[in-house]
């Protein structure tokens, strides 16, 4: 099957499922794909957003109700948890506009937001504000990067899909060696019985 045919039928999927969790790598490519006419840049963008505020609106509802029972099954989230919830401590408003550009704090910020005293409501609205100029930026960025490609380099549109398939790969490997390092950092802590 053709990569550009895989991409058209299952691009805005990818997208959707990548900004659930975090997402700059498919967003990054997405606005890529969108410059050279495999997606629309308009619906990339209203999916990234809805991925994104789906996504983080998820963690908040599981650190508002299942925080203890979360934290009990993932010890490593604990220091995260720590860390994020001594910084939104003072500034709740400004970790909510910001979360998704902290490294490290991603996850742990949405969930430590929904253990204080920040209201659903306020947490939705910054929350939707943030992902839109997070989308903007991160989808943007990829398209400009395929106009910067397309003026300098024309003749890397024979080799785009190697590419593209390579930044997928390496963003897998990354994904799945940090999965990997925090589990086996885990099982290191955990007490033997």
């Amino acid at each position: 099957m053709d990569i550009a045919l895989l991409i058209a039928r299952y691009g805005y999927l990818a997208v959707l499922a990548g900004t659930l969790l975090e997402g700059e790598t498919v967003l990054l490519l997405a606005g890529y794909a969108a410059h050279r006419g495999y997606l629309d840049l308009t619906l990339v963008m209203g999916v990234g957003w809805l991925g994104a505020v789906l996504g983080d609106q998820v963690f908040f509802w599981l650190g508002r109700h299942h925080a203890r029972r979360l934290l009990d099954t993932r010890p490593a989230l604990n220091a995260e948890i720590s860390r994020a919830l001594g910084w939104i401590e003072g500034h709740p408003d400004l970790a909510i506009l910001t979360m998704r550009f902290l490294w490290g704090l991603r996850t742990a910020l949405p969930v430590a937001l929904g253990m204080g005293r920040v209201s659903w409501w306020k947490f939705f609205w910054l929350n939707a504000l943030s992902a839109a100029v997070w989308v903007a930026l991160i989808t943007g960025a990829g398209w400009s990067f395929g106009a910067l490609i397309a003026r300098h380099a024309p003749a890397w549109h024979r080799y785009e899909h190697w590419g593209m398939a390579a930044v997928v790969a390496l963003a897998s490997l990354a994904y799945g060696w940090r999965r990997w390092r925090a589990r086996t950092s885990r099982l290191t802590q955990e007490p033997h019985r």
